[in-house]
């Protein structure tokens, strides 16, 4: 295949050359170089002035190339240049092609490329930190952490839409990708930039890799993500490997991994200082023999940063949520608390802990190990005998927690299926685990009162061997164990947010706007098409979302009602006001219970030492919003992080079982094909081309039918599927009909 030199060869276009003032013709590359001719800043300033003066004058018409310089130039032509490169590299003159505008009369925005996909990307403006859908042919070759200037076109179903006008400070951007054979040279398929392979720079070094998942450098750009040149850095082995692609995928989304020298001083230091005795100085000290403190947690965890006590009262409850005191140990604006912000949340997946705080903290002295003594904030609660909160208090304590209970063994002690040693294990707590399944009842309960939907949403477990291959995959389930720790935190979140509240402080609260009106309507048109009874939904309460997926329960379209419902939802985030939690059906809600893992969390944690210690935190308004913001921003790119390693170990498991059958259901259909999940999670496509022959009509959602036949698939329905193809690279599987689906 012929190398693409187009992709680093400037266009031939009017911009290309110029006529200056005695009507001599230069060429572009002498413009250039002439605009780095010293000249003194006076002068550059001052045509950057007579420029900006006159393309402001146009209202955001282009002005002319040749216009602009007989209006501005005059005898300063070098000094013109270089204002002129000056204003467009601010992002206050844009260059269009024919002539420039001034950005802001033009409608244009100042905005960084945030992530992109092979067929879309996103940006975030400068100004208000509003998030732009880019459609991929609009993105003019702009990558993640390019700063742009955007105009925005409209929305696509309730998400602002733009596009890429000019890139006014490329970002230096590593890819990940495949090496592969390409028309008999060896080129790199990127895993997000387009669908084309791209030339390599420095392919002769790397003959014999193909097949290898690598990481690349862009050197050279073009108009197109397809023109654009790389220079093959390292590779990280097989692409049919999935640890190996999340590797690539970790590193590329710029997720730190290493934490720097000084930040994993700072944490060893923390801890080899241990808990000295003034630390206990007002403190709330709960290693009472009647205070029987403990966690519960998965049998692999190691930070832990939450335990639980229960008592039973006359009026009901009394509850402890007593969370590692991560605050005390990470300081405002230390080396630790800077590196906590720009990581913001710590990443799971497969087998793989990327923690928001070094080790020697998150797993060291900041984890609630028992028979040890630990710093702890707690939220000490008194509940009615339904549940509810009656009162509440916050306390600085210390606590020393009994066992480390895990939710296998607790839901087996909860079920009466444990063995005699596990009886043994947890004879010191048994009555505080049937006290909190009693809790955990009523709490359930009061959920189902206020109206909270219950939405079931898909989640992976991988099996791995010792070379962390992935040999199975099963959904994740949760029983009472998970249920009654997840409502206990529920609680002393609901605290804390009114405890902020009340007292007007300046706060970080994890807040569920309502869902977009235009995604509410699509969702009762859905569900008409599916037949499902459900209450109008112009003005939906958190009550009508219940209420669907209780008339969905006993349909074999529930798993697809659930996910349209999740779907249809606003995404949660983080904010400094109030607004309240619609999934939880809460109007008061902020994240209290993991600050060893959630950056708000430990900022909650700041600002209510503060408060109980009669002082604020420094610029605590600022800092409360910054906290939001990061927390938001680390959350989203977390999350499709995981997203797409949990893609990678699914196809690595189906390409073990390639040519087998399987019964799935049916779980999207499109013009392209039918996507079908089976009962372990994994999702794949029947491609339209493997189907039988016919012709097919789809409402790209609910239903698709063979014209000559009359076989109709629809959401929801079961399908056996064998599996023809898994590519560990990108994270697809292929299916195709099985043989017994086939017979007439």
């Amino acid at each position: 295949m012929a190398k693409r030199a187009h992709a680093h060869k400037p266009k031939a276009r009017s911009s290309m050359k110029q006529t200056d003032r005695r009507g001599a013709v230069r060429s572009k590359k002498e413009y250039e170089g002439m605009s780095e001719i010293e000249v003194p800043e006076e002068q550059i300033q001052h045509f950057a002035n007579r420029i900006t003066t006159f393309v402001k004058k146009a209202n955001g018409r282009p002005v002319s190339r040749a216009d602009l310089a007989s209006k501005c130039r005059g005898k300063g032509q070098a000094a013109y240049l270089r204002a002129l490169k000056r204003l467009i590299t601010e992002g206050a003159v844009a260059e269009r092609r024919n002539g420039y505008v001034y950005a802001e009369a033009a409608g244009m925005l100042r905005a960084q490329i945030v992530r992109i996909s092979r067929t879309f990307g996103f940006a975030k403006t400068e100004a208000d930190g509003r998030e732009y859908f880019i459609p991929g042919r609009e993105l003019k070759g702009a990558m993640p952490g390019d700063l742009v200037l955007l105009l925005p076109t409209g929305e696509r179903d309730g998400t602002p839409e733009a596009t890429v006008q000019t890139v006014i400070v490329p970002a230096a951007v590593q890819t990940s990708g495949m090496l592969i054979e390409d028309g008999g040279e060896l080129r790199f398929l990127p895993d997000t930039l387009c669908r084309r392979t791209l030339e390599i720079e420095n392919a002769a070094d790397w003959l014999g890799h193909e097949g290898d998942k690598v990481l690349a450098t862009v050197t050279r750009r073009g108009d197109r993500h397809s023109e654009h040149v790389v220079r093959v850095d390292v590779s990280l082995g097989s692409a049919d490997s999935a640890k190996a692609c999340c590797e690539a995928l970790v590193t590329v989304s710029g997720v730190p991994v290493e934490f720097p020298p000084d930040v994993q001083a700072e944490a060893e230091r923390l801890e080899a200082a241990g808990i000295p005795d003034e630390e206990l100085n007002g403190r709330l000290d709960l290693r009472q023999p009647e205070d029987i403190i403990f966690t519960i947690d998965g049998w692999d965890a190691k930070d832990l940063d939450d335990a639980i006590s229960i008592a039973k009262t006359e009026q009901g409850y009394r509850l402890g949520v007593h969370i590692a005191d991560v605050s005390h140990y990470v300081t405002q604006d230390s080396a630790l608390d800077k590196e906590a912000i720009s990581r913001g949340t710590s990443i799971y997946y497969a087998d793989q802990v990327i923690p928001m705080l070094p080790k020697a903290l998150s797993n060291g002295i900041c984890s609630l190990h028992p028979d040890v003594d630990r710093l702890a904030f707690s939220a000490l609660l008194e509940l009615d005998h339904e549940g509810e909160i009656r009162s509440y208090r916050f306390e600085k304590t210390v606590i020393r927690s009994a066992v480390k209970g895990v939710y296998r063994e607790v839901n087996a002690i909860l079920d009466g299926t444990a063995s005699p040693e596990l009886e043994e294990k947890y004879a010191a707590v048994k009555d505080s685990l049937l006290m909190l399944n009693e809790l955990r009842e009523q709490r359930l309960a009061a959920r189902k009162r206020r109206g909270a939907p219950s939405i079931e949403a898909e989640e992976s477990a991988f099996l791995l061997d010792e070379n962390g291959v992935c040999t199975d995959v099963m959904p994740r389930t949760r029983a009472a164990g998970e249920e009654l720790i997840e409502e206990c935190m529920l609680l002393a979140n609901e605290a804390a947010a009114r405890l902020a509240k009340e007292k007007h402080l300046p706060f970080v609260y994890r807040v569920h706007a309502k869902p977009p009106e235009e995604k509410a309507i699509r969702l009762a048109e859905a569900l008409n098409r599916l037949e499902i009874p459900h209450p109008a939904l112009d003005d939906p309460k958190p009550k009508d979302y219940a209420q669907v997926l209780s008339n969905a329960a006993d349909s074999p379209l529930k798993p697809a009602v659930h996910q349209m419902v999740l779907r249809s939802m606003a995404k949660a985030d983080y904010e400094t006001e109030p607004i309240g939690h619609f999934g939880l059906a809460l109007t008061d809600y902020a994240h209290f219970t993991s600050p060893i893992r959630r950056y708000p969390d430990l900022a909650i944690h700041r600002i209510l030492s503060a408060y109980l210690a009669g002082e604020k935190p420094e610029n605590a308004k600022k800092f409360a919003e910054d906290a939001a913001q990061a927390g938001t921003s680390t959350e989203q790119r977390a999350m499709q992080l995981e997203r797409d390693c949990d893609d990678r170990y699914r196809a690595e498991w189906a390409k073990q079982h390639t040519g087998e059958e399987f019964e799935g259901a049916v779980s999207g259909l499109t013009d392209f094909g039918i996507y079908v999940m089976l009962p372990n999670t994994a999702e794949g496509l029947i491609s339209l081309d493997s189907l039988p022959l016919d012709e097919y009509q789809t409402d790209d959602f609910f239903s698709m039918r063979a014209v000559n036949s009359n076989r109709t698939f629809t959401l929801g329905m079961p399908v056996r599927v064998t599996i023809t193809r898994a590519d560990v690279n990108s994270g697809n599987i292929d299916f195709v009909l099985a043989e017994t689906e086939l017979k007439p």
